[in-house]
């Protein structure tokens, strides 16, 4: 499952952490995000011990999808030691987020 990344922990989890990151903005009433979030968890329990997968719910935490400058849903930033490195816009299979993973690791 994946992690929900929060005002209150999105620092220590995401910018202060030295596995990848990925996260995935969305929100309940966004039909394309429904499509992605069993993905996300699956790449969760795939990545267990190797990267971080979590989940931005847009509605709860508006300051950290401004600061990202987050316009659309689902969108998905992939982190590299606290950095944006990589952005995916609107749903994609789950092996080319597997495989922007795999390169920052």
């Amino acid at each position: 499952m994946a992690l929900e990344i929060t005002s209150n922990n999105f620092e220590e989890l995401v910018l202060k952490n030295d596995k990848p990151v990925l996260i995935d903005f969305w929100a309940e009433w966004c039909g394309p995000c429904r499509m992605v979030g069993p993905v996300i968890d699956e790449l969760s329990n795939d990545y267990e011990g190797k990267a971080i997968v979590g989940k931005v719910n847009v509605d709860n935490e508006q300051e950290i999808s401004s600061r990202f400058g987050i316009r659309n849903i689902p969108t998905i930033l992939f982190f590299k030691n606290g950095e944006v490195v990589d952005k995916n816009v609107g749903l994609s299979p789950k092996k080319d987020l597997a495989r922007k993973l795999d390169s920052l690791i």
